[in-house]
């Protein structure tokens, strides 16, 4: 089964998900802006979710876990929970 190790950001607008990516994309550092801005408890952790296969996420942000490429910076992704930021640090295609 295919595993994916994701780390994200999530936030209560679609605009401050947009500020915070333009502020990573012009060098801040994901973790050290996941543990100031996010509302999941990942945050605490630089907003590493771990390891987890398909269909443990709600599907919006499933199917960027395993579709986005290594490293790229995806979103922002609404979902229930508000809009996150992802960033797929790691992938497995077993």
């Amino acid at each position: 089964m295919a595993m994916a190790t994701v780390r994200h950001i999530l936030v209560e607008t679609q605009e401050q998900a947009l500020d915070i990516k333009k502020q990573i994309e012009a060098g801040a550092d994901f973790a050290v802006i996941a543990a100031t801005s996010s509302q999941c408890p990942s945050g605490k952790s630089g907003g590493d979710l771990g390891q987890f296969g398909p269909g443990m996420m709600v599907p919006e942000f499933d199917k960027v876990c395993f579709d986005a490429q290594i490293g790229s910076l995806e979103g922002p992704i609404q979902t229930q929970f508000g809009y996150h930021l992802i960033e797929v640090t790691e992938r497995t295609e077993e």
